[in-house]
């Protein structure tokens, strides 16, 4: 009888936690929108495979927790568009009880989005936008920028050509917010490594022909040609760079922000060489591995790209923050973000800045030959890692209003 009223008492206890718990969380589910473009340029970076990959996050935190939170995944197409996506933001914290948005493509589209949560006091992760901005001058407490922004990929791509003797440069960049800030991100490392811009030239987004932007780099007699852009525009730079031989007349192509997914449609022949800055790659080790093993067939057979990794990871982190915090209150669970450790099989150890900066190592790497490479996705040679305080901009010179001045 005693026993008995001891399991009872803990049972009852069980339920009390789980129904304080509950009784935080809007509506009693937890929400999570996947906002992104999902038939355009980047689709094959995010898109479906980021919902495949939300899901997987949802899936292993219920199997190990025990909060007995209820958590839902909804994915929208912003279009690449700023307004579609600001739109699509209200909608979902106004109306459908979204809890946190994550990934968000295009940078005009994620500083939007940005804004909307700020105003809602909602949670938003970005993983698929590069502007520094959103841990800069528009930093959030509701907001984390969880996998690379322009600095990043400046430092750890530009730095390296400059050193191997490319040291003057032209840019081709995307004409939006991503562009113009990679473009400029690149140039400042190149000057300060002792290189010289020559020039550039801006290129719409989803531009289907690059010659008359190829032919101005060619005649610049650059020894560099950096593309300052992302997706289908970068897969098209290069395949028509190849057309008109510009890297067998001498020139190299610096690829400033390419994925795997963008490899693998390139293929090795055209994307030799390049060197390529990321966070994640699907063989770095066993637990990489492992995910994308599970990953690949939920995902019609496609590897992973970086962002899909991510939106994994964040999702993830987010989940245990939750649980840790009992609120959805996006400012309350991103404060908790802050203050736990990241640690998962596909990062590394890592920690979300005060100004909402995710930091990990990132690791160059170079495109293989064809006949380096022994199976499917066997793309990447690691050339180096980074530590994750070198690799990313020093919290104190990012202007966040939210770093307190020291």
């Amino acid at each position: 009888m005693k026993r008995k009223m001891i399991c009872a008492a803990l049972a009852a206890v069980g339920m009390l936690s789980l129904s304080t718990v509950q009784a935080q969380i809007s509506d009693n589910v937890i929400r999570i929108g996947v906002m992104n473009d999902m038939s355009g340029p980047f689709s094959e970076i995010a898109g479906p495979g980021s919902v495949v990959a939300a899901k997987m996050a949802v899936e292993d935190f219920l199997r190990a927790s025990k909060s007995g939170l209820k958590v839902e995944v909804v994915s929208a197409n912003h279009q690449n568009k700023p307004d579609v996506g600001a739109v699509t933001a209200r909608k979902w914290f106004d109306t459908d009880g979204v809890d946190m948005i994550v990934d968000v493509p295009v940078s005009s589209v994620a500083l939007a989005v940005n804004q909307v949560a700020r105003e809602k006091g909602k949670a938003y992760i970005n993983t698929g936008a590069g502007s520094p901005d959103l841990t800069g001058k528009d930093c959030s407490p509701t907001t984390v920028h969880w996998l690379f922004d322009t600095w990043m990929l400046a430092h750890s791509t530009g730095r390296a050509v400059v050193k191997s003797g490319g040291d003057t440069w032209f840019f081709l960049t995307a004409d939006y917010a991503f562009g113009h800030a990679l473009e400029r991100d690149t140039a400042n490392v190149v000057k300060a490594s002792g290189g010289k811009v020559i020039g550039s030239v801006k290129a719409p987004m989803n531009t289907p022909d690059f010659s008359s932007f190829l032919l101005q780099a060619q005649a610049s007699k650059a020894k560099v040609i950096g593309l300052a852009n992302a997706g289908g525009d970068t897969i098209n730079a290069v395949k028509q760079a190849a057309e008109f031989g510009i890297v067998k007349g001498g020139q190299r192509l610096a690829g400033l922000l390419i994925f795997l997914p963008d490899v693998h449609s390139l293929g090795l022949q055209r994307a030799q060489g390049l060197n390529i800055a990321e966070s994640f790659y699907w063989d770095l080790n066993d637990g990489t591995r492992a995910w994308t093993a599970r990953f690949a067939p939920l995902n019609g057979g496609k590897y992973p790209s970086a962002d899909h990794a991510a939106v994994y990871s964040s999702v993830l982190h987010y989940l245990k923050s939750v649980e840790a915090a009992k609120t959805d209150d996006g400012a309350k669970v991103v404060a908790k973000m802050k203050e736990l450790p990241t640690d998962d099989p596909l990062f590394g150890k890592g920690k979300v800045r005060e100004d909402g900066r995710k930091t990990h190592p990132v690791h160059l790497f170079e495109v293989k030959k064809p006949s380096e490479s022994t199976g499917p996705y066997d793309y990447y040679k690691k050339l180096v890692s980074i530590p994750a305080e070198e690799a990313f901009r020093p919290m104190a010179e990012g202007g966040c209003p939210l770093v307190a001045k020291k």
